[in-house]
């Protein structure tokens, strides 16, 4: 994450996984990291700024610290090294790193080593030469000397035969170089003026004098000339460099510009020590001539010490300041030039200062403000961090929210048919040639409800439909409806399947099964249900704009109705076309005899046994019953309605259904309009044996919340 400090546990965790992984040392891996850091600086916009840090190689390493100290304004919690680079008498160059953070010096070969190759041009070697704890510095836990070395140039390498192209480019641009320059002085040497009255060069000394030969760049010939004596009285020196402190050999302090002795009034007091009000924060080193001589090229921060401030400032932020030690060798005097260092407004109120203690020519009022547009930008960036955190958050808990509407509303209408209503579409009614309907009531359940408190009547019915829930999961049957005690389901709705019959059969046994593991409320004993089951055409489609249900229409819902109203307790009743649908189909069935039928005149029914080729364990759906023979067998378990798994019954069309959403007959024709076709909406308890009520909706006693699909 941007603008975020990671405790170099992560980084230490990070390396060790990397040398496992990739079988190679530590110093290989914080090398490589070296290299992809610059890299990865360069591309992160600090490219131009890199390039402007020093004109070779031990330049660009003494200004690595002033670079620090100016991100420290952004990333105030860095926690950066120290670089100093050291001379010595037989040309070899050494560089000394320090840094809090032990472990990660590694690290710093392979920024260097790309640094050199990218912005000089040079391939330097770094070797560690000595290592250990650096007494002389406070906090820091390492310093390790490396000795810089460096290769050839190259241009000057030897051309290997890939480059003989580039050599030979090369050679021939020096010579048009040579060339140009040859007509240059020709040109020239008729110049008759010279600049210079007596001077006894040429034109073309001139000429050459001021342009550098063959690089085209002004020669750095001025020579800086000195006054006599300082032309600035120590007053107005002191006013206009309000942050400066000049201290000796001994620390003790000499002068002091007129702002820091506001904020350090101690500091007027002359020859105090300066290390008595003031430590210093970067480079760390201790308090002393000889150490700060060592990093003359570094940055210093020194920050007041709080015991030595005034008691009514001991509240408010310490003050730090941020500038230059120069050493005067005439006066044996160490010139601290400085300023506060201040990152926003907002520290600059804490430390009860204004923009007019700072002096005009310092940048840091400039610093200061533009500091505080980018700590702005900073907040900004982080702030939309934490909104697309809690997006995503509220993005996963809208997901999850949008899961449970969906499947509420899948558990309301058929899939496809949710999704076509989810997207604004109209869904066009359907035709269905053939399927199998089934009604089921509560023997008895107006006595029931007479005799039983709501609470235990609901009680009762949620356990019950809850088992037949479960087996619409393990028969893969359509639930329709429920109203009061009577429950629908149908078979080859919405999605046609040929089995639709076998399906709603083995549905039935299940519903008289797992009836019986409900109790009566009023005598304690199991409850008795009633099935009725039809085969027939139905047409399909949506009713309603407000809270629309997926209706079937057809004579085959009514007829399906008038099965269960007229059939026996604990027996599934069949209609002739039921019974055909399901003869040698592996079903033990049993003739009833005609009957009367309201609405329907003499009619010869059948009574549903039993399955004579599965057990009762696969009609329940138990995961691990016995298997049977013939269309019932353990297709794997699944989650049911109540979440606990269910093993699926196999049938002959299993394996390959017709696609959802198609109204189509058993045979998988799709209808005239391509469209699907949908659920029947009938209920109600129908009337059991001498009951005054009925389900017929042209009959006497007709509910008025019977059966509004039903023509």
């Amino acid at each position: 994450m941007t603008y975020t400090v990671y405790d170099d546990v992560v980084t230490t965790r990070l390396v060790q996984e990397a040398c496992r992984l990739l079988g190679v040392s530590t110093e290989a891996i914080l090398k490589l990291f070296g290299e992809h850091f610059f890299k990865f600086c360069k591309m992160s916009g600090y490219d131009r700024m890199l390039r402007t840090l020093g004109g070779d190689l031990p330049e660009f390493i003494e200004n690595l610290d002033a670079l620090h100290s100016y991100l420290a304004l952004s990333y105030q919690e860095m926690n950066a090294p120290s670089f100093r680079v050291e001379r010595g008498a037989d040309g070899r160059m050494l560089l000394h790193y320090y840094s809090d953070r032990s472990g990660l010096c590694h690290i710093v070969p392979g920024i260097i080593e790309a640094v050199a190759k990218d912005f000089f041009d040079i391939e330097v070697t770094m070797d560690i030469v000595h290592m250990n704890r650096e007494e002389e510095r406070t906090g820091k836990k390492e310093h390790v000397v490396f000795l810089v070395g460096q290769k050839s140039h190259r241009h000057m390498r030897t051309a290997k035969p890939n480059r003989l192209q580039d050599s030979q480019d090369f050679r021939r641009d020096q010579e048009a170089l040579e060339a140009a320059f040859l007509r240059m002085k020709e040109k020239y040497v008729s110049v008759s003026a010279c600049p210079v009255k007596k001077s006894k060069k040429s034109p073309w000394e001139v000429v050459r004098s001021i342009v550098m030969f063959g690089k085209g760049q002004p020669a750095n010939t001025v020579v800086p000339v000195y006054p006599e004596r300082l032309w600035i009285e120590p007053k107005t020196f002191c006013k206009a460099f309000p942050f400066h402190i000049v201290f000796d050999e001994s620390l003790r302090v000499k002068q002091a510009g007129v702002n820091i002795q506001k904020y350090v009034p101690g500091l007027q007091t002359q020859k105090i020590p300066l290390d008595e009000y003031f430590s210093i924060v970067h480079p760390q080193v201790a308090f002393n001539i000889c150490s700060i001589c060592k990093f003359i090229n570094s940055q210093f921060v020194l920050k007041a010490r709080r015991e030595k401030m005034p008691e009514a400032w001991k509240s408010q932020p310490a003050l730090k300041l941020r500038g230059q030690m120069i050493w005067m060798e005439s006066v044996r005097c160490m010139a601290y030039v400085c300023s506060p260092k201040l990152r926003s407004l907002q520290e600059l109120e804490q430390r009860r200062m204004h923009l007019s203690d700072i002096a005009p020519h310092d940048t840091t009022r400039d610093l200061i403000l533009l500091n505080q547009q980018r700590l702005a930008e900073i907040e900004l960036s982080n702030q939309l961090e934490r909104k697309k955190e809690e997006l995503r958050v509220l993005s996963r808990h809208l997901a999850i929210e949008k899961k449970k509407t969906e499947t509420l509303l899948y558990a309301m209408l058929p899939e496809h048919v949710a999704n076509q209503l989810k997207d604004g579409k109209k869904v066009a009614a359907g035709e269905f040639k053939t399927c199998t309907i089934l009604f089921s009531d509560v023997v008895t359940f107006t006595n029931i409800c007479a005799a039983c408190q709501p609470i235990q009547i609901v009680t009762m019915l949620n356990s019950m439909y809850s088992k037949f829930d479960r087996l619409t999961s393990v028969h893969e049957v359509y639930k329709v409806e429920t109203i009061g005690d009577a429950y629908m389901v149908v078979g080859g709705v919405p999605v046609p399947v040929g089995s639709h019959a076998q399906r709603v059969a083995n549905f039935a046994l299940g519903m008289r099964i797992a009836a019986a593991e409900v109790k009566n409320p009023v005598t304690g004993e199991p409850i008795q249900i009633r099935v009725g089951i039809h085969t027939g055409p139905v047409l399909a489609g949506v009713v309603g704009d407000k809270m629309p249900r997926y209706c079937l229409f057809g004579d085959t819902v009514n007829t399906a109705s008038r099965m269960e109203s007229h059939g026996l307790p604990n027996q599934v009743h069949l209609s002739p076309t039921a019974y055909r649908a399901l003869q040698n189909r592996g079903f033990d069935m049993a003739e009833r005899g005609e009957i009367e039928v309201k609405g329907k005149g003499r009619m010869t029914t059948y009574f549903l046994l039993r399955n004579l080729r599965a057990s009762d364990d696969e009609i329940l759906g138990h995961p691990r019953g016995p298997r049977g023979g013939g269309s019932s067998a353990d297709a794997g378990a699944r989650g049911g309605p109540d979440g606990r798994a269910v093993a699926v019954m196999r049938y002959e069309d299993s394996e390959s259904p017709p696609p959802a959403g198609l109204g189509a007959d058993a045979a998988g024709e799709r209808s005239p309009d391509g469209s699907s076709v949908a659920m029947a909406v009938a209920g109600g308890d129908s009337a059991e044996a001498g009951d005054q009520r009925t389900v017929t909706p042209d009959g006497p006693g007709a509910r008025p919340s019977g059966f509004c699909a039903v023509l």
